[in-house]
């Protein structure tokens, strides 16, 4: 496994009321749903890195507000035009 260290004050985690391993938790989560939101990598992809389920993941996404389906305009466009056929 791969290690990352970030160096953070002590007022980070007295901040957040997290120990060190609940604040890496954390920032390892919040990261990778960062990376969903911005479409880089997939709601599975997410699941893996955080070693949870699927289902799990999307609680996650729901609890910080971000939507669970990424889909810009012309995809939609794209799925429609698919159903009038």
């Amino acid at each position: 496994m791969t290690q990352i260290v970030l160096e953070m004050g002590p007022n980070a985690m007295s901040a957040l009321r997290k120990g060190p391993a609940e604040l890496a938790e954390e920032i390892k989560t919040a990261a990778v749903v960062q990376w969903y939101a911005e479409g880089r990598i997939s709601q599975e992809k997410g699941a893996e890195i955080l070693n949870i389920s699927r289902s799990r993941f999307l609680d996650e996404l729901y609890r910080r507000k971000v939507p669970a389906i990424q889909v810009d305009i012309e995809q939609l466009r794209e799925e429609l035009e698919c159903l009038k056929d």
